[in-house]
């Protein structure tokens, strides 16, 4: 199982951090060691002060594929769900002005919350599906896959061109403005469509 998560997919989030708007998908991988249950304690790590938030509509892939056309990529997911992507923003800017890969900033060890997942079936569009983030019971990002730059079916599609999906892969498809620093003693509530998905502490 991998872990692909898509950057910069929503515009406002790309400009608060100041961000180009990218012409195609922005892709880098988790390990799955990154990959931390709902309802867990997510504990900051001690090489960094500044972890962000970034909640983002997750799908589960069903089937192995390569090379899908857009045309056929719905039927390569039947399970959406919610989680976030952790990041260590300090670390991160250090590494991008150096020149060097995110990972250390994006795939540590417990970066990814994985919350419940439900049948895409449940909605009546996936790219009109309404989801948020609440910290300490206060609103803190919304979103609308309506929003995205690049939908669910295109992001398989190009994901797909550089990287063989198989069962199981998770596809975190980007987050929404909002992001913002988390510290010990927060609690973090995701929903979709005002159904929780996952409550994580942060310790």
């Amino acid at each position: 199982m991998k872990i692909i998560c898509v950057g910069r997919n929503y515009v406002e989030h790309a400009k608060e951090l100041n961000n180009e708007v990218p012409l195609e998908p922005v892709l880098f991988l988790k390990p799955d060691t990154a990959l931390i249950q709902k309802d867990k304690i997510f504990y900051i790590p001690d090489f960094s002060t500044q972890i962000h938030h970034e909640v983002e509509l997750v799908v589960r892939i069903e089937k192995v594929g390569k090379n899908i056309a857009p045309k056929f990529a719905h039927k390569y997911y039947s399970q959406i769900g919610l989680g976030v992507d952790f990041t260590a923003r300090d670390l991160q800017q250090e590494l991008k002005e150096k020149g060097l890969p995110w990972e250390k900033s994006k795939a540590f060890d417990g970066s990814a919350v994985l919350g419940s997942l439900i049948d895409k079936q449940h909605f009546k569009d996936v790219q009109n599906i309404n989801f948020s983030l609440k910290k300490n019971n206060i609103l803190v990002q919304e979103g609308n896959t309506s929003q995205m730059l690049f939908s669910i079916d295109q992001l398989i599609s190009n994901i797909s061109k550089y990287f063989t999906l198989k069962v199981g892969d998770l596809i975190y498809t980007g987050t929404p403005k909002g992001v913002n620093t988390v510290k010990a003693g927060d609690v973090l509530e995701g929903f979709i469509e005002g159904d929780k998905f996952f409550k994580i502490a942060i310790g």
